[in-house]
């Protein structure tokens, strides 16, 4: 028996096999023009790309799939790249949630069917990553995730426009009149001005940070924008990283521990992230057995500042975020002030801590795991904090913060969410953060939207207005429908904000006091089901509270009389979506797809 890893990889199961069934997996290879020599026992590296010109956030993964492929060449791999769907937020409906379980499915079983010996997952839009964490997590081999980059900064007759965020604003503008149709169109064509995923601190930028701070992904390469040139160094880097992780068996249960999603949750609080990536930490936990609770994002975040400046909760986007010093300036502020575990392992086969220590450096390390730096590395704006005045004010300092500590992602319980609320308050007004009101109900988004322009409706600015059906059973694929615009007559009346309910998500790219991911859904019975119009809700966010002000025993009375709605999927995906899909607070996966299957060689069919 040989030491040598070269004939014990996984992909010389295929490659390497005698007779047939190698000739079989050689040749079809090489009519693609492969030489012979890659067939050596190098590792085999593939290449998941989610590039598709119908997620238009991931359109240009073809040209990071190129870069990720010099680097795999240049360290000694083999590189092969291989598509997997693409769930765009911005086209698919009825949302791209209803997919991301699909994808993560899919990502597994390609990764694992296939001879290779580890991956560079390539993501954009807010779904693909989690999605193709979740599938790598849940097959174990080596893994680093490239994140697209978001678009350039949007401008519009001389301010910064960020995509998402602004898209509420005009709205508003439009239905007030401070803006024409003709604006409004125009304006549409200065918010998404390159490629790449949205530039404010939207889901996308959120999960491509947490990536980071997970460990998954080259430190400083989140933040640099899609059309950076830097953006395909990294891409590169993460090419010859990965032949280094195969040789060094470094997978995504050595780096995907709880100390690692405790950072990212404090990491999410720190720059203001995302809603959203509750459901997706959550998910991403149980493909690898890591125990993590919707509490935790409460209990984890409450001393944690908001450090980050950018919208929806404040002023900046994400390229003054990249210059200012991106995600490592954050990580440095944190460690600084004991809120993260700095002996964390990463991609880089270094801690947390030691990434950080040179702030100049991408992380790549070469073959051997050895201290190597890349070109850009003697760029002062990759990862280098620079301390001008501008920039500490898109990242603040921990005794400065740009929000003080306990303002980030509150967790609620109550007779409403006896499983759970999440909020963001940074996102949110001030005044109504506690709140009495009266409800107006609405079985579904559109039962809203169909009314919410009508001069006579029965809403004023201290109602307390109800979606519900939105939920990840009830829609399907809870979609992010929560914070739906204000009436139009309070609009007018220059009403800013009003308290939402909703068992769906929001957009993080969104902002207000929306109260999201109420658990159980309606659709499931939860206790959203049984308000009606007139009660009384209070929201006392401070207290972690939301309740339903009726008592019990007509709660009871109202439960007795409801009925489950019928069942609209009779087949097809979303009938399986539908009957397997658990709660927002438990990340919303399929129960069947929860922990790690491994990577396993499938038996030879030839």
């Amino acid at each position: 028996m040989t030491d040598d890893p070269r004939t014990s990889r996984r992909s010389q199961a295929w490659f390497g096999a005698q007779g047939r069934s190698g000739m079989v997996y050689r040749s079809w290879m090489r009519s693609q023009g492969f030489g012979h020599e890659v067939f050596d026992g190098r590792p085999v590296i593939g290449i998941a790309t989610s590039a598709s010109e119908l997620a238009p956030c991931n359109a240009h993964l073809t040209r990071v799939a190129e870069a990720v492929k010099r680097g795999v060449w240049q360290a000694g791999g083999f590189p092969l790249e291989f598509p997997t769907m693409a769930t765009g937020e911005t086209l698919m409906r009825p949302t791209a949630m209803l997919y991301r379980n699909l994808m993560a499915m899919e990502v597994e079983e390609l990764i694992r069917a296939n001879p290779l010996d580890g991956v560079v997952l390539l993501s954009g839009c807010d779904k693909t990553t989690p999605a193709m964490l979740m599938g790598a997590a849940s097959v174990d081999l080596p893994a680093v995730m490239v994140t697209g980059g978001p678009m350039l900064n949007g401008k519009y007759r001389g301010q910064d426009v960020g995509s998402g965020t602004h898209v509420w604003k005009f709205e508003e503008d439009l239905k007030t009149g401070r803006m024409t149709e003709e604006e409004c169109f125009f304006a549409e064509g200065c918010m998404a001005r390159s490629n790449g995923h949205c530039m404010t601190m939207g889901t996308a930028s959120t999960m491509a940070c947490l990536a980071e701070a997970l460990g998954m992904q080259l430190p400083g390469s989140a933040a640099w924008p899609a059309v950076d040139s830097r953006r395909m160094e990294t891409a590169q880097a993460a090419g010859r990283r990965i032949v280094g992780m195969v040789e060094e068996e470094l997978r995504p249960s050595r780096i995907l521990t709880r100390e690692a999603f405790e950072n990212a949750v404090r990491v999410n609080a720190a720059i203001g992230g995302s809603t959203n990536a509750v459901i997706h930490l959550l998910a991403i936990a149980g493909r690898v057995g890591v125990e993590l609770s919707l509490r935790d994002f409460d209990e984890l975040a409450r001393a944690v500042p908001t450090l980050v400046n950018l919208m929806p909760s404040g002023k900046y986007l994400m390229e003054d975020f990249c210059y200012a010093g991106g995600l490592p300036a954050v990580l440095t502020e944190l460690l600084g002030g004991g809120l993260l575990h700095g002996n964390q392992i990463t991609v880089t086969g270094r801690t947390v801590a030691e990434n950080t220590r040179d702030t100049g450096d991408t992380g790549d390390t070469g073959d051997t795991g050895d201290t190597g730096k890349t070109g850009n590395t003697e760029t002062a704006g990759n990862t280098e904090r620079v301390d001008s005045d501008s920039d500490s004010d898109v990242i603040t300092r921990l005794d400065a913060p740009f929000q003080p500590a306990g303002t980030g992602i509150a967790v609620l319980r109550g007779n409403l969410c006896p499983d759970g609320a999440v909020i963001k308050q940074s996102a949110a007004s001030p005044h109504l953060l506690t709140h009495r009101g009266p409800a107006r109900v609405f079985d579904s988004p559109e039962a809203y939207h169909e009314v919410a322009d009508d001069p006579d409706l029965d809403i004023d600015e201290n109602t307390v207005v109800v979606i519900r059906n939105a939920g990840p059973k009830g829609y399907p694929g809870m979609p992010e429908v929560s914070n739906v615009p204000l009436p139009a007559k309070l609009l007018k009346a220059g009403v800013k904000d009003m308290v939402r309910v909703c068992d769906g998500r929001m957009s993080g790219t969104g902002y207000g006091t929306v109260v999201l991911h109420v658990a159980p859904e309606a659709a499931v019975g939860g206790p959203l089901a049984l308000v009606h119009d007139g009660d009384q809700v209070v929201l006392d966010v401070p207290n972690r509270t939301l309740r339903l002000d009726v008592d019990d025993a007509e709660l009871t009375r109202r439960r007795q009389a409801w009925r489950a709605p019928a069942e609209r999927h009779p087949g097809g995906y979303a009938w399986l979506y539908t009957q397997h899909v658990e709660q927002a607070d438990q990340g919303a996966d399929f129960g069947f797809l929860r922990g790690n299957r491994g990577h396993e060689v499938p038996r030879d069919s030839h």
